[in-house]
This record gives structure tokens, sequence and C-alpha cells, in this order.
């Protein structure tokens, strides 16, 4: 029986190269398993993928089933082909990028609240490069929770998030921004702004009302606030701060959130070098979304912040 010699068409359409670089997340990964992360599709629309690109090629790609995942002598020929066609491909659509420098587009960001304080700047420095490099690209910020980020990234309704890294999903990367540090505060009308409060015991924290957040915590964050006795909470930072305010409420805050009312003598912070904890914030993108050239600039922008 002789070869055939027209597995393919002669003109490769998108979809021979989803197929392509669905096979190639298989093999890099293993397996269907753990590929489904990776691509962020289901294993039956990984597995049928790679049935259509074997039918397409003839031949048999892989071995898959209870003995394991295990390529063959063709499917691994393909593999090393695969990887040549698609750096080719990068490579083109890099060289071709540089020629055209103009971006336009949108960039769609998801920012956790009252993060325009933060000292740092690195989120908003890197708009203003962004925003110079390319002036007809189109900025939409939501600020919104960040488990609804992490939602908006993996969905790819945003293309960027900035939250704070409390856990880490598979689908998703990770960039190190800062560390933000809270305090616990009280305001000038509440009965401790008037006293020593360089050193205060757990039981006498516990005789005041205190306001806790609803939206996650770590669990070292959590212990923190678990000595408080809160009788209120609120979804957001500004809720805690109104709260705080009043007078009533003792609560936790960002330093760089509170430093306004510190400034005009209207908060304190209470015991300070006890009552602390930092909050990692990371820039989170999907893993193996298509490539963004408006994306990558804002990236690159964050990095060199």
């Amino acid at each position: 029986m002789g070869k055939n010699t027209t597995l393919l068409p002669r003109q490769l359409g998108d979809s021979h190269i989803r197929l392509l670089r669905i096979y190639k997340s298989v093999v890099e990964n293993g397996g269907f398993a753990n590929a489904e992360v990776d691509l962020n599709i289901s294993k039956p629309a990984i597995s049928q993928a790679i049935s259509e690109l074997e039918s397409l090629l003839t031949m048999r790609l892989c071995h898959r089933g209870r003995a394991g995942f295990s390529l063959t002598e063709q499917g691994q020929q393909v593999y090393q082909s695969t990887l040549q066609l698609l750096t080719s491909l990068e490579t083109f659509r890099t060289q071709v990028n540089g020629i055209n420098t103009e971006l336009s587009g949108e960039l769609n960001i998801g920012i956790t609240d009252n993060m325009v304080t933060v000292p740092e700047m690195r989120v908003t420095e890197a708009l203003r490069r962004l925003k110079h490099q390319a002036p007809k690209v189109t900025i939409n910020i939501s600020m919104i929770p960040p488990d609804e980020i992490e939602s908006g990234i993996l969905d790819g309704h945003l293309h960027i998030g900035i939250i704070p890294h409390l856990r880490s999903i598979a689908g998703l990367n990770y960039i190190k921004l800062y560390q933000e540090r809270s305090l616990l505060y009280c305001s000038d009308t509440h009965p401790l702004f008037d006293k020593d409060l360089s050193r205060i015991s757990d039981q006498a924290l516990a005789g005041y009302d205190a306001v806790a957040p609803t939206y996650p915590q770590s669990l070292a964050i959590k212990q923190q606030q678990n000595l408080l006795n809160a009788t209120a909470t609120s979804t957001d930072r500004e809720g805690i701060a109104f709260l705080i305010l009043t007078g009533r409420y003792i609560g936790f805050l960002p330093t760089h959130f509170a430093d306004r009312w510190v400034k005009e003598d209207k908060m304190r912070a209470i015991d300070e070098h006890n009552r602390s904890f930092a909050t990692q914030f990371s820039a989170i993108t999907r893993k193996g979304a298509r490539s963004n050239l408006i994306l990558e600039a804002y990236l690159q922008a964050l990095l060199n912040t």
C-alpha cells in the first residue's frame, strides 16, 4: 500500500492550526487531563480534536487509555514538525508586527477597589506608558471584586486583572507587583483614640465593635480578623472606612488608603507592631490566550515600571 501524499490540504487554515496547537499542548502536558487547564477546554473536546487530527493525517498519533498516555513513532515526528510550524508562525507574526507598530484596539482591565492611592503607582505608570506608545488604544477599567476579575480573565472578556494574590488558579499567569500593608485603625471620635495605642491586649480589643470584610482573605489575615468583635461587615475597603469614621468601630485598612485621614489626625493605628498584615498583589492573565499586542505592550510596561 503506497503512502498517502495528500494528508493535509495545500492551504492550512485556522482550524488546522488549532488542532495542531491542541496536539502540542496534549503532548507537553502528558495527556488529555492535564491539557484541560492549559487549553481551557474540556477533556471530551480535546479528545475530539485529537481524533479529528488523526483522521485528517490518517495516522495514529498517541496511545491513550488505562495504560496511560504515550506517543506513537509517527506522533513524535508530527509533534516535532508542529513545533517547527508554530515557531515559524510566531516568527512571522513578530516580524510583521515590527513593521506595523501602530497599535489600535481595546485593553479591558479588572482592578480591585481603592488601589489608586497605592504609592508604587505601577498600574498607573504602565497605563501612562501604554497610552503614550499607542494613543489609539481604548482602555476600559472595571472596578470589581477579585473573584469576578478571575472569572473575567478565564472567560476572556477581561485581558488583565490586578488582584490580591490569595490563591493560585491553574489557568492563570501571575506577575507579582507589590505588597500592601494593612493596620488596625480607629477614628478621632473613638474611645481608643486618646489612649496609649502602642500595645493593647486581645481581651481589651474584643471589648470594642469592629467591622470585618466579606471579601476573600488569606488564613493568616483571617486569624487577625477573628480576634476582633465583628458586629458589622463590608464588601469593600471604602465601606470599612465609612464605619471606622463613625467613631463606633475599629477595622483594618491598607496604610495607603488610610493615610489621608491619618495626616488629618482623624485616624490612628492601633498597636501597629502587632496588629498588621501584608497582602501580595499580582497582575493576572489567562494561560494560552491568543496573542494580543496591546496586552503584551501593557505587560512590558508593568515589568519595566
